[in-house]
C-alpha cells in the first residue's frame, strides 16, 4: 500500500471537509477549494480524512498517494496559506505593483505588466542595496506555483553572471567564463 496514501489527513480547527459525488470541498479561514476525485474512496471520520482504494490495480495505486497529497495541500492552504518569493538579480531590475498588476523591468526595452488572478496576493519589496523581491501569497498551492513559474520564465537566471528572476533560496549552478 502507498505509504503516503494510507496515512490520514488531520483536519485542524476552523477547517471543514465535505465529500459529495466525488468532489471534495475544503473550507477554511483563508478561502474555499474544491477538487474532483475518481477511483478512490474519500471518507471524513471525526478530525481525519481517510482515503481507501477499491483494489490493488496499478491505476488505483498510482492515484492513492496523489489524492492524499492534494487533500493535504488543500487543508494546509485554507488554514495557513502558501507563499512563494522571487528575487530579481541584475542591474536595473525593478518590480512594482498596483493592486493585482505586477510591473517588471527586467532588461527588455519595455516593462512587462502581468495581471494576476484575484486569488493571488502580490507584494513587492525593494530595499536599498538589496535585490527586489516579489512575494506571492494564496491559499491554492498549485496556483501560486504556476504564477511564480510564469514570472520566473520571463527571465530565467543565466549561469555566467547569475542574472535573472530566481526563487529566494534557489542555488544557480555557475559556469566559468572564457579562460584567457
Amino acid at each position: 500500500m502507498s505509504r503516503i496514501g494510507k496515512s490520514p489527513v488531520s483536519i485542524p480547527e476552523g477547517v471543514t471537509v465535505s465529500v459529495k459525488d466525488g468532489v471534495v470541498t475544503v473550507k477554511g479561514k483563508l478561502g474555499e477549494l474544491t477538487q474532483e476525485f475518481s477511483d478512490i474512496d474519500v471518507k471524513v471520520e471525526e478530525n481525519e480524512v481517510v482515503l481507501e482504494r477499491p483494489s490493488e490495480k496499478k491505476v488505483f495505486k498510482a492515484k492513492h498517494g496523489l489524492y492524499r497529497a492534494l487533500i493535504q495541500n488543500m487543508v494546509e492552504g485554507v488554514s495557513k496559506g502558501y507563499t512563494r518569493e522571487l528575487e530579481l538579480v541584475g542591474v536595473g531590475y525593478r518590480a512594482s505593483n498596483q493592486g493585482q498588476k505586477l510591473d517588471l523591468a527586467v532588461g527588455y526595452s519595455h516593462n512587462i505588466v502581468i495581471d494576476l488572478a484575484p486569488e493571488v496576493k502580490v507584494e513587492t519589496i525593494s530595499e536599498k542595496g538589496k535585490n527586489p523581491v516579489v512575494k506571492l501569497t494564496s491559499h491554492d498551492k498549485q496556483l501560486v506555483g504556476q504564477v511564480a513559474a510564469k514570472i520566473r520564465s520571463l527571465r530565467k537566471p543565466e549561469p555566467y553572471k547569475g542574472k535573472g528572476i530566481k526563487f529566494v533560496g534557489e542555488h544557480i549552478r555557475r559556469k566559468a567564463g572564457k579562460s584567457a
